[in-house]
């Protein structure tokens, strides 16, 4: 009688954790659709909630690794049951990164909140947010769902968060080389452009941890990219 009851408390726990990265999963979500409007809306107080809603997102990801540890310490998964693990664990911190890619966001918006709008560039982000966001909800639905044809579908979807970098990018360019006084805004929203694009890239990831979930495997063919802007300008990274 003790076997299924260990099964049965494993499969409590894992349902537990997943709930966990779903919960975490919403609030990046919202982070990042929240942080888009803040800067076109040029609402710093909207800003300020997202910079401080990081934390939770932080929080979050530190218990779900506390217990997927614990999991695997204690449980001594079967080989499938460890794939939902250490799935589970990379799609955190994927998330964790796109937390603090919206925080990224925030903080700038508040500095362009200061400053003369540039044309229609908060309009073009926001889309280009959204966009990003839907990836994101996409890939965790298909690990809800343990579907690897949707998850191949995003990856290979990739690109189109990339074209809008692109044009965004010429666009800002475009303001810089017409206006020296726009170079201070213009560079602000291409670091946010940046922390954007590579929101798609972390849902990408989210896919392909899902593709491994379900077959067993990581894709080994390149990802479709379309990003022409690399080394172009040295983006850095924001704290």
């Amino acid at each position: 009688m003790g076997k299924p009851h260990i099964l049965s408390a494993f499969d409590r726990d894992l349902e537990a954790v997943q709930a966990m990265l779903m919960r975490m999963g919403g609030l990046v979500e919202a982070a990042i659709g929240e942080a888009a409007e803040a800067l076109e809306t040029r609402d710093e107080v909207l800003a300020v909630k997202v910079r401080e809603g990081d934390k939770a997102i932080d929080a979050l990801e530190a218990q779900i690794h506390m217990e997927c540890a614990r999991l695997l310490a204690l449980r001594a998964p079967t080989a499938s049951d460890l794939r939902v693990v250490l799935t589970v664990m990379r799609i955190a911190g994927g998330l964790e990164r796109c937390g603090d890619h919206a925080k990224n966001l925030a903080k700038r918006s508040m500095i362009l909140s200061q400053m003369s709008p540039l044309g229609g560039t908060a309009g073009s982000i926001s889309r280009m947010a959204r966009t990003a966001m839907l990836r994101l909800k996409e890939a965790l639905d298909a690990f809800i769902a343990r579907d690897g044809v949707a998850a191949a579908d995003i990856r290979d979807r990739d690109r189109e968060v990339d074209q809008m970098y692109n044009s965004l990018f010429r666009e800002l360019l475009t303001h810089m080389l017409e206006d020296p006084r726009s170079i201070t805004p213009a560079m602000h929203l291409h670091f946010i452009a940046k922390n954007i694009e590579r929101v798609g890239d972390h849902a990408t990831g989210i896919a392909e941890q899902v593709i491994y979930l379900v077959s067993g495997e990581i894709p080994e063919e390149e990802r479709p990219k379309a990003d022409v802007t690399a080394g172009t300008l040295d983006t850095g990274k924001d704290a």
